[in-house]
């Protein structure tokens, strides 16, 4: 796999082919593998190893981008002719700033090693392995299991003609589960970048008693429940408004902060930073500028407090009428990389822990009537502006009644409105890396939310 000297060799290479005023390298590959399987048995098994590089080049205030996954001379050449070629038919772009020094990167930010040999090591069998075990909680159960085990090696660099060069390696592994039943179905998920912290076992184990004890599914009827979100559903719902914390979406008003930084928007207990460096996130220390990301307090006891910022549209903030009604103003290290119309957004969620938190047992204990959720799947905006979300519960959906755990029930379709669910938290569970469906992996408890918007319930 390219390391950061062979980076730095193609970069200067690149630079040769180059009549650009700016060039900018990014490099990106890895090596990935994955066992599947579904009616019980393994069916495919893969592997493959890629690297690419995306060519940036600048002149006066026009820049393009080209990338290639072949890194001869020729092939190199030709990647940088065809971003010149790009950029040159490009209308200037006001905006467009030279490229970062190493200096204008900012500083470092110390964080956790996320490479585990156990996870670069692992083999073919050792998934295999794995996959047995939870083939064998579905079998116990008289169930189907069908799902993933995938582990990677991922790395990526950044180099630009002023200087910078960053590099950042790390592992992954995933599993995703399903469980089958004649009428109910169960599921977990769970990814880390160390492999030795996904429990195979245990998560087919959960996902076989959801299918298990949702069996039979009741029918109750839609309307505004007590909710328990496990944290899957929590991520998949708060995933839809972490685009609307870019300073460019308040530029261009496509935010729902629109005049609302500043504001309580959501409950006291509710607080949320995006930070690099927490121990449970995962990703690049760096944007796709280079620029070092930072820590930022987004929420703090409700209140919206901060957005975050590409360098451009920091310098564009200053200059605008918002300037004073959006907190502090400075780049954060949450750009994407050139060019690009989304500018940044927060990427390494972590919600605070709660003052008392709660297991789920215990909020299920605490619930005169209401609903616990497994997960949410199909969720779509409804309303931009006040976050209403539409989507439909899944693979475990329980009644709860006078602090137990009743019989499963028949899927609910909800409109909610993200505003108001996190205005409602009436308990949280200890934060925790968690995975879903709809979103990235973030940081996020358990959730008890009070009326839960249920509008019709499904056939299943």
């Amino acid at each position: 796999m390219l390391n950061p000297d062979q980076a730095a060799d193609i970069f200067t290479r690149l630079k040769k082919f180059s009549t650009a005023d700016e060039v900018e390298a990014f490099f990106y590959g890895g090596r990935s593998a994955l066992t599947r399987f579904a009616n019980n048995t393994i069916h495919q098994n893969m592997s493959e190893e890629s690297v690419a590089v995306s060519v940036r080049t600048v002149f006066g205030g026009r820049t393009a981008r080209a990338t290639t996954n072949k890194l001869d001379d020729d092939s190199l050449k030709r990647v940088v002719q065809s971003s010149e070629a790009l950029a040159k038919v490009q209308q200037p772009d006001p905006d467009l700033l030279p490229m970062p020094t190493p200096g204008e990167a900012g500083e470092a930010t110390p964080v956790p090693t996320r490479y585990f040999e156990q996870t670069a090591a692992i083999t073919p069998e050792a998934r295999a392995e794995a996959v047995g075990k939870i083939v064998a909680a579905a079998q116990k159960h008289q169930l189907t299991a069908a799902g993933i085990f995938s582990t990677s090696v991922l790395m990526e660099g950044l180099c630009n003609s002023r200087g910078l060069m960053h590099w950042h390696q790390q592992t992954s592994s995933e599993i995703s589960i399903t469980m089958l039943a004649p009428d109910s179905s169960g599921w977990q998920k769970a990814n880390s970048p160390n492999v030795a912290n996904l429990n195979p076992a245990e998560l087919g184990q959960i996902a076989a008693e959801k299918a298990a004890k949702s069996a039979g599914p009741q029918e109750i009827p839609a309307g505004k429940y007590t909710v328990i979100l496990e944290p899957a559903a929590v991520l998949d719902m708060a995933g839809f408004m972490f685009w609307d914390f870019g300073g460019l979406a308040i530029l261009d008003q496509r935010s729902f902060l629109s005049n609302r930084v500043g504001t309580k928007l959501f409950g006291e207990n509710i607080n949320i930073e995006d930070d690099v460096a927490h121990p449970l996130q995962s990703g690049s220390p760096f944007d796709g500028e280079g620029v070092r990301r930072q820590r930022v307090q987004l929420v703090e006891n409700g209140v919206v407090k901060r957005l975050v910022y590409a360098r451009a549209t920091a310098v564009r903030m200053k200059n605008s009428e918002h300037k004073d009604k959006v907190g502090p103003i400075a780049p954060t290290g949450h750009g994407f990389a050139l060019p690009n119309e989304m500018g940044e957004a927060p990427l390494n969620l972590v919600f605070a822990p709660a003052r008392d938190p709660k297991t789920i047992e215990q909020m299920i204990a605490s619930t005169e009537r209401g609903v616990l959720v497994t997960r949410l799947w199909y969720i779509r905006e409804v309303d931009p502006y006040e976050k209403i979300l539409t989507g439909m519960t899944r693979d475990g959906t329980f009644y709860v009644e006078d602090g137990k755990v009743r019989y499963g029930v028949r899927n609910f379709r909800f409109n909610e409105s993200l505003i108001h669910m996190l205005s409602n938290v009436e308990e949280m569970g200890s934060p925790v890396r968690a995975s879903g469906e709809e979103s990235f992996d973030m940081v996020v408890p358990a959730m008890k939310v009070k009326d839960f918007n249920f509008t019709e319930v499904t056939k299943f």
